[in-house]
């Protein structure tokens, strides 16, 4: 190809670009490509995870503008664009029976009327690739699977001049991947290094819960991105309310990682191009068309 290429990452929450595909992005932002982050919602029902800010009343009383600026940070550390579809965080509901959804939320929307904010964007940006989530949204958030069923549509709609007239010129994606980063093989492959050097792994009660958590996938691409996992950290780490920098997701040593398992993963979804699988490009098919 001779334009340059651009891919899309359609996500939920402020810092969820940052734990799915990160080093993808920031690997392919060093190769050129246009990357934008299309993020959902503000985060504001999120809660505060990290245990060092929990508690802090100006957060809890600023937690739009506070996540905002964490993505402003991480956006700057990966070096991609991004642009919020303006919808508002559904949270995370427990208890039993389930609360109901809050009023006029993200997830309670009408599907076909919030996949126009996604193909607005997508007919402005023009993404040859995008990445979102599987059908359970990667865990069953009620905001993570409604961005699955949003990107869904809009990956059709996009191309389609007859669907969302006026949502800008038609542009077609040519491949859709659900990112599939938190995988068995890989949870397993760095579970087995630790205990083989004598050290603590994180990954024991996932594994022996794993059967029942939904989580075997089609695994089709593996984008190596060793180089630019500790980018992936450091953006991870600027979302500060939802991340602690001494929690389990920093438990394996960085020569671990690159050394058993160098690469993140995706599923296929829909491909509109020839390409053989496996891959190791979300842009296989593209590049030479």
């Amino acid at each position: 190809m001779t334009e340059q290429l651009r891919m899309m990452a359609v996500h939920a929450h402020p810092d969820d670009e940052s734990s799915k595909g990160a080093a993808t992005m920031a690997k392919y932002v060093s190769e050129g490509v246009d990357v934008l982050v299309a993020t959902c919602t503000g985060g504001e029902r999120g809660s505060i995870l990290n245990p060092k800010l929990q508690g802090d009343p100006y957060i809890e009383e600023h937690i739009h503008e506070v996540r905002a600026k964490e993505m402003d940070e991480a956006r700057d550390i990966l070096g991609v664009k991004q642009e919020w579809l303006g919808f508002v965080d559904s949270g995370l509901p427990e208890g039993d029976p389930l609360p109901p959804l809050p009023e006029g939320c993200f997830a309670l929307k009408d599907v076909e009327e919030a996949a126009e904010a996604l193909v607005r964007l997508i007919r402005e940006f023009r993404p040859h690739v995008v990445t979102t989530y599987d059908e359970n949204g990667g865990y069953p958030h009620p905001d993570h699977i409604m961005t699955h069923k949003i990107t869904m549509v809009a990956f059709d709609a996009a191309g389609d001049p007859e669907r969302y007239p006026e949502a800008g010129e038609p542009w077609q994606p040519q491949k859709l991947y659900y990112n599939q980063g938190f995988n068995r093989p890989r949870t397993q492959a760095l579970h087995d290094a630790l205990i083989e050097r004598g050290l603590d792994s994180p990954y024991g009660e996932w594994l022996k819960r794993w059967d029942d958590m939904g989580r075997e996938r089609t695994l089709t691409t593996f984008v190596p991105c060793a180089d630019f996992f500790e980018i992936r950290d450091k953006a991870l780490i600027a979302h500060a309310t939802q991340i602690d920098p001494d929690g389990g997701w920093f438990k394996v040593p960085m020569d671990i990682q690159r050394e058993v398992w160098p690469t993140e993963e995706y599923e296929l979804a829909k491909s509109l191009v020839d390409t053989s699988l496996p891959e190791d490009d979300l842009f296989a098919g593209i590049r030479n068309n």
